[in-house]
């Protein structure tokens, strides 16, 4: 009798241990999101239901958990009147293991919290000097312009060495890349393609502003890469036989231009924004009108009031040569 009493109480006893065990490390489901704002609160809901070890386990820098069970319409409260949500707890609060990425690295900011900065390895470049961009600006460096892609132009790349030129003389272009100067009139470095698949639909064709039909955009590129200008393109579709601006269709907000010396037309974006100080290439140019713009940017605007093609012949005053 005694006997069982006492294995009755290591029973209870044992039962109690682990019920208080479970509590003390029960997985405990809050809602994770992946920006903390200034103000310290959580933002940008990732998903509900998440421990936060479930949520952390990714290691990405900004991610944050709420212990908080709360329904969807105080969530949605919290975001759209109170700035996110309350007691937000960083998943990262040092720069630990974090993994900012190539080109990127941890540093604690003026606020003690660890944040991914620029910097890109500029121990050994490519090139010396000022190189130009995929985005037709010149930078003081290769470095430089790796800084530019961190932070705002992921797409960004080297084109080749030396400031942006407005012609293809004395541009190097590296690899099996062939300079190209296209339609605003600066060179470029692009790989040509040597074949081109077939074309499989009717809307695959472009009218080339030179007249020809190409069967696709690769054809099109192919073509400028063997001449070394832009050729561009005139419209969507194959060409037809246009006697004024009437007979061609233009889609969205292109306007249709008319070229006098081909007898062709052309479609093209007309922007009704005020051309600011250093755009087109920041100088005057002398236009196929024989007249001289302050800008290239004055030029295409002028273009669209007329409703004529405008090039530029050369830069500076019609009346200087």
């Amino acid at each position: 009798m005694l006997r069982s009493l006492q294995l009755r109480q290591s029973v209870i006893a044992l039962w109690l241990w682990f019920a208080h065990f479970m509590d003390e490390h029960k997985v405990q489901a809050g809602n994770c999101w992946l920006q903390q704002g200034k103000n310290g609160r959580c933002q940008v809901l990732y998903m509900s239901g998440m421990s936060r070890e479930e949520c952390c386990r990714g290691g990405r820098l900004g991610t944050a958990w709420t212990e908080e069970d709360v329904p969807n319409n105080t969530l949605f409260r919290w975001l759209i009147f109170n700035g996110g949500a309350p007691n937000c707890i960083p998943c990262k609060e040092t720069c630990d293991n974090v993994d900012c990425g190539p080109g990127k690295r941890c540093k604690m900011n003026k606020r003690d919290k660890p944040r991914c900065v620029c910097a890109p390895d500029c121990s050994n470049p490519t090139w010396k000097g000022p190189v130009c961009g995929s985005d037709g600006k010149t930078y003081r460096s290769e470095c430089a312009l790796l800084r530019a892609r961190c932070k705002r132009h992921p797409d960004l790349t080297a084109q080749y060495q030396g400031k942006c030129r407005k012609t293809c003389h004395d541009v190097k272009c590296p690899g099996s890349s062939t300079c190209v100067v296209d339609q605003t009139n600066s060179a470029f470095c692009v790989t040509c393609h040597r074949l081109c698949p077939e074309a499989s639909l009717p809307e695959q064709y472009l009218c080339g502003n030179d007249g020809v039909v190409y069967a696709s955009a690769c054809h099109l590129r192919r073509a400028t890469c063997i001449l070394g200008r832009s050729i561009g393109v005139a419209y969507e579709g194959k060409c037809i036989d246009a006697h004024s601006c009437d007979d061609i269709p233009c889609r969205g907000s292109r306007k249709c231009l008319w070229d006098s010396r081909s007898g062709r037309g052309r479609c093209a974006v007309c922007e009704d924004d005020a051309c600011h100080e250093g755009a087109g290439g920041g100088e005057s140019v002398c236009a196929s009108d024989n007249t001289t713009y302050p800008s290239e940017c004055a030029m295409k605007q002028a273009a669209c009031q007329k409703g004529q093609v405008l090039e530029v012949k050369h830069a500076g005053s019609c009346n200087c040569l």
